[in-house]
């Protein structure tokens, strides 16, 4: 690794412990080398339903929902896409476990109890698409990929990030991962944060800013 790669790598290193040490964010590890990553890592999506006490009927049948949701077949936009799986995130998935059963809401997110939600962090996330790509650090919340991140080192503009991330919302690459996405940002040490939604133009991604002691000290230098 050349000395430009081993900076960004440094900025991204910094991200990941940030996550975790201030945000407790649970590491998922490097998934450069690890097969089928998906935008709704179901094994963990489930084991955490399990642990709300839905059945496994009921997961089963809102894990379905979710899927065609965020599913592009038959020309479905991004846009409605990502407009359907929200609904489903913020309202929860009405369903219910058979013939003869009364429509439950499986709760995705637990919005009342935040804290009781799994929150995750994976860096280096290999998406195969028309073309393979690799977010630099993507946030799971209940397996459930909600912000995306791609990291530049100084001297390398922002917008550059910004732009890769457009890029990897089209169709020629893996547009299908953005679909559960809520937070698509970019970000580097001189610059600080720039964050959208899907499909936001370069011109109006937003800055992250926050209230701190000391408002020159670079957003990414933790």
């Amino acid at each position: 690794m050349g000395k430009v790669g081993q900076r960004e790598r440094l900025t991204q290193q910094r991200v990941v412990k940030f996550f975790q040490s201030e945000l407790g964010y649970r590491y998922l590890g490097n998934w450069e080398d690890r097969a089928q990553n998906q935008n709704v890592e179901q094994d963990i999506l489930t084991g955490w339903l399990a642990s709300q006490g839905y059945s496994t009927a009921l997961i089963n049948r809102a894990l379905r929902q979710l899927d065609t949701a965020a599913a592009l077949g038959e020309g479905k936009k991004l846009y409605y896409a990502n407009k359907g799986v929200y609904s489903l995130l913020r309202y929860g998935v009405k369903d219910k476990e058979g013939a003869g059963h009364h429509n439950e809401t499986v709760w995705l997110i637990d919005w009342q109890n935040p804290e009781a939600n799994d929150f995750a962090i994976a860096e280096e996330v290999s998406i195969k698409g028309e073309n393979k790509k690799r977010p630099d650090i993507v946030l799971y919340v209940n397996g459930i990929a909600l912000g995306v991140i791609e990291l530049k080192r100084s001297s390398i503009s922002v917008s550059e990030g910004i732009r890769q991330n457009l890029d990897n919302q089209k169709k020629d690459f893996i547009r299908n991962f953005f679909t559960t996405q809520q937070l698509v940002m970019a970000g580097n040490d001189s610059q600080g944060l720039r964050y959208g939604t899907i499909e936001t133009p370069e011109k109006y991604y937003l800055e992250w800013k926050e209230e701190v002691a000391n408002p020159y000290e670079h957003k990414l230098d933790f």
